[in-house]
């Protein structure tokens, strides 16, 4: 049997490999105010802007690879149960060989009618107001936009409840429900912490590498070795 280990990712692992992140220093999201661009409000005034919005960042991910970190995350299925739970909406875990990956926040490459939540289809290409499911509805970019319903989140904390080990890498722990995952680790669990932005509150000093994803990555790989 496998160790179980479960890994709550953020945009910092992606950050390495070129997509941008969520928002700048100014507030500002690719120069829009985030209302505008991900909320049900900003859709339903401007639908237009919103699409455009996520076909850029679509159209982006095809130009970008997974990095090293998202490649040892891939590899340590040979050795460990790898359950990863991402705050991510790209698919750099999936193309770099993660097979277990839930997303948190909804996918760029995925679709769903604007009345439904679960009919959810792939979509590769630019998606535009007439773009519609097989019964006539306007799709919309299978996102979680401020005020909607985290995906998944009671598999998600399943995975945590179960895990030997909890990884978390890339992420401020600043978005909620996702950074609360980190309560629901059992008393057994190992936990352990990769950003080379955060204070440690949560791990033994001996389990926090401050340090960009790559680099956390490799030292957390040799830990486990030596373990």
């Amino acid at each position: 049997m496998k160790k179980k280990l479960a890994v709550l990712s953020g945009a910092g692992i992606s950050a390495e490999s070129g997509v941008k992140t969520f928002r700048d220093s100014n507030g500002l999201w690719e120069n829009h105010r985030i209302e505008d661009v991900a909320s049900p409000e900003g859709f339903r005034r401007n639908p237009q802007i919103v699409l455009d919005f996520y076909n850029a960042r679509r159209r982006q991910l095809k130009e970008v690879q997974p990095n090293e970190a998202h490649i040892i995350l891939a590899e340590l299925q040979q050795d460990y149960e790898v359950h990863i739970i991402t705050q991510n909406v790209d698919d750099l875990h999936e193309r770099a060989g993660s097979e277990k990956v839930l997303h948190l926040h909804g996918e760029l490459r995925k679709a769903r009618p604007v009345n439904a939540e679960r009919a959810v289809i792939p979509w590769e290409s630019d998606l535009n107001l007439g773009d519609t499911d097989e019964f006539g509805i306007q799709l919309r970019p299978h996102i979680v936009w401020f005020g909607e319903m985290v995906i998944a989140m009671e598999e998600a904390q399943q995975s945590v409840q179960d895990a030997d080990l909890f990884l978390v890498i890339g992420t401020s722990m600043q978005v909620y429900p996702a950074a609360g995952l980190i309560h629901h680790v059992p008393e057994h669990c190992e936990v352990y912490l990769i950003d080379p932005h955060l204070e440690n509150k949560y791990v033994k000093p001996e389990h926090f590498f401050q340090h960009s994803a790559t680099e956390g990555m490799r030292e957390f790989r040799e830990l486990l070795r030596k373990s």
